[in-house]
């Protein structure tokens, strides 16, 4: 009488050692939301000043107050970069709104905020000081500015290369 017992033994070690083990991770849910954001300006700028850290913070912070009041001033935006706006050209392509495209921010929220944030940047819409560049003594200032919203992701990476997350188009 013969019986036949199967174990169960571990792969040789030669083969192991010499290949690496890959790692695979996924991330379920990520921290952050990147959003990218366009600053419109109506009539379009015709300064040649690009858009400095300072003035996007305070841009951005003016639109959350508006929109969330003193709890909306306490969401950290993280500002990433911030590209000058694009060559302009005689006609718009098409596109209908009007006003000027101007300096493309990336910024980074809280996911659990991003919400709020798009929707407080999306309806802002404010006064640009210091645009009178004609010497003339408009009281009104001439000019407003608001966010477009680009694009948003909770992956950097898929945003700028363009491989995944929301995508607005105006």
């Amino acid at each position: 009488m013969s019986t036949t017992t199967t174990s169960k033994r571990k792969s040789p070690t030669t083969t192991s050692d010499s290949t690496p083990k890959t790692i695979h991770f996924t991330s379920r849910t990520p921290t952050w939301t990147y959003l990218k954001l366009q600053l419109v300006t109506n009539p379009p700028s015709t300064s040649t000043s690009p858009l400095d850290p300072l003035t996007a913070r305070t841009y951005l912070s003016a639109a959350l107050s508006q929109f969330l009041g003193l709890m909306g001033t306490t969401i950290p935006i993280d500002i990433l970069k911030i590209s000058p706006p694009p060559p302009s050209s005689s006609t718009e392509g098409g596109k209908t709104g009007g006003g000027g495209s101007g300096s493309t921010v990336w910024t980074r929220v809280p996911r659990d905020d991003a919400a709020a944030v798009v929707a407080a940047l999306s309806s802002w819409i404010g006064g640009s000081t210091g645009t009178n560049t004609n010497g003339g003594g408009d009281a009104a200032g001439g000019s407003s500015v608001a966010w477009r919203v680009c694009a948003k992701g909770n992956y950097l990476g898929a945003l700028v290369n363009g491989g995944g997350g929301e995508v607005f188009v105006p």
